[in-house]
């Protein structure tokens, strides 16, 4: 986001928190479905976007104009969350879809964290996702640009039905309609990381050989804490072909020490002579 519709979104992700703090989690889920399901509205309606991010109307306008169509038919508090948005300024209708839709998983994100459920289901999706990369037939289901996503969101229901907690279901859900217009694997991963970043967290990707042991793991999220200043959540990706060490990934940052990395700097050293 440019830096006016940043701005726009901090003032209405800080509404949404003081909203979350007198609010029962069912109540801030349903406020949730309502916000996310005009973002699909705005997804839908590229006149509906331009005109509600049009510099040329005041802000109030742009909320007169919102409530108008939306009056009745979602609750008042997601209507007070969206007309407060739609009154910022947004330097692209994009934009304004992007901060409408990343608001609605936030809010979902917000109401696993007041019931405590928050931990458990930055699990689940990342669970998820493991679990659809490593079956290529279900990767490509779920991915499929051409199949209707709520046809893949109704694969996606079956898989997880009683596997994983309702919101971790909407946030996948979420992902499949391509949540900031990324790929399923890549909205997954980064509902992940706004799930850590909620429980104030950086999230650490590491790949094995062989399963962590908990000590090994807890060991790990220990020193890298202390790297970054920060609690540390790690997951982990078991995949024989590393052969041993540990791959580990945080941000843009890359600490490969797996034998499969040591293997081919030697053979490209060898190559060279």
């Amino acid at each position: 986001m440019q830096a006016a519709s940043r701005e726009s979104y901090t003032v209405a992700a800080e509404r949404l928190d003081a909203y979350v703090r007198g609010a029962e989690p069912s109540a801030v889920v349903s406020t949730a479905d309502d916000i996310l399901s005009v973002a699909d509205l705005l997804r839908r309606e590229p006149r509906l976007r331009r005109a509600l991010s049009d510099p040329a109307r005041s802000g109030e306008d742009r909320a007169g104009l919102l409530t108008g169509i939306l009056g009745g038919k979602v609750g008042a508090d997601a209507l007070d969350l969206l007309t407060g948005l739609v009154s910022g300024r947004w330097s692209a209708p994009s934009e304004l879809l992007d901060g409408t839709e990343r608001l609605g998983v936030e809010a979902l994100l917000a109401s696993a964290d007041r019931s405590g459920d928050l931990g458990e289901v930055e699990d689940e999706l990342f669970r998820f996702g493991q679990v659809v990369s490593g079956q290529s037939a279900l990767s490509n289901a779920l991915s499929d640009p051409i199949a209707p996503v709520g046809q893949r969101a109704g694969l996606a229901r079956e898989l997880l039905a009683a596997k994983a907690r309702p919101v971790t279901v909407r946030l996948v859900e979420a992902a499949l309609g391509g949540f900031g217009g990324r790929s399923f694997t890549g909205a997954l991963t980064r509902l992940v990381e706004l799930a850590a970043d909620r429980r104030d967290r950086q999230v650490a990707y590491v790949t094995v050989a062989a399963p962590l042991s908990d000590e090994e793991e807890r060991r790990l999220g220990a020193r890298l804490s202390a790297m970054y200043g920060r609690e540390v959540s790690v997951k982990q990706t078991v995949d024989p072909e590393v052969l041993g060490g540990v791959s580990v990934r945080v941000g843009s940052d890359l600490y490969d020490g797996t034998v499969l990395r040591r293997l081919n700097e030697t053979r490209n050293a060898l190559a060279k002579r």
